[in-house]
């Protein structure tokens, strides 16, 4: 059942949220320009083993126990675990824009967090199944870098938004994982994408952040 605290978390994790989202392509970038991602077929593939064995499933466990508090630890965790300055950059400048928004918002103090552990802070007291908000956040994240696709490969907005339709059932399943997850379930196996963000440090033409 659709409740005030889905729609809360929807504008929240929503592209119209200030968070920047849009300046960060998560690596995405340099595999464009290096051919890796060049049409609808292998952005899919490449956004699939993102969210499955790179930031997409730690992100999601991350955020599981950050519903459930110890949050300054988590947050520790999260900044040692990212691969890249670039990655640490692009997760701190979101997560830190998040907080401030929320505590805008709703007049709690939210203080600056890696991305995934400020949406499970913020989110907690909204009392929605874990399941539902990795669910949303990994949505959101993919959106994202479906959007940047459909920009700079070039995609078409039908080719692009079909791409994430194809990965909702993917999401849906990492999110019921994650939801029941500890932090032993902790791990990436993504090096290409991790290559793809240190390459990206160094380019020369870039347009994102990250």
């Amino acid at each position: 059942m659709l409740t005030p605290a889905h729609l809360t978390l929807t504008q929240w994790l929503s592209p119209a949220f200030p968070t920047g989202a849009f300046a960060y392509s998560h690596g995405l970038e340099a595999e464009i320009a290096g051919g890796v991602v060049q049409d609808a077929k292998s952005l899919e593939v490449w956004l699939g083993n993102i969210l499955r064995f790179g930031a997409g499933w730690q992100d999601a466990v991350l955020l599981s126990r950050a519903l459930e508090g110890d949050c300054d630890a988590l947050d520790d965790l999260a900044r040692a675990l990212q691969p890249s300055a670039e990655r640490l950059q692009e997760s701190a400048e979101q997560g830190a824009a998040f907080a401030r928004t929320v505590a805008g918002i709703t007049g709690c103090a939210l203080p600056p967090r890696l991305l995934p552990v400020a949406v499970g802070e913020a989110a907690a007291p909204l009392g929605l199944p874990a399941r539902d908000v990795i669910a949303l956040y990994l949505q959101g994240f993919a959106g994202n870098l479906v959007t940047i696709a459909i920009r700079h490969v070039p995609l078409g907005q039908s080719e692009g938004q079909t791409v994430l339709a194809r990965l909702l059932p993917l999401i849906d399943d990492l999110a019921r994982r994650a939801a029941t997850a500890t932090l032993d379930d902790l791990g990436t196996c993504a090096l290409a994408g991790d290559l793809a963000a240190l390459r990206h440090e160094v380019q020369e033409v870039r347009i994102f952040r990250t």
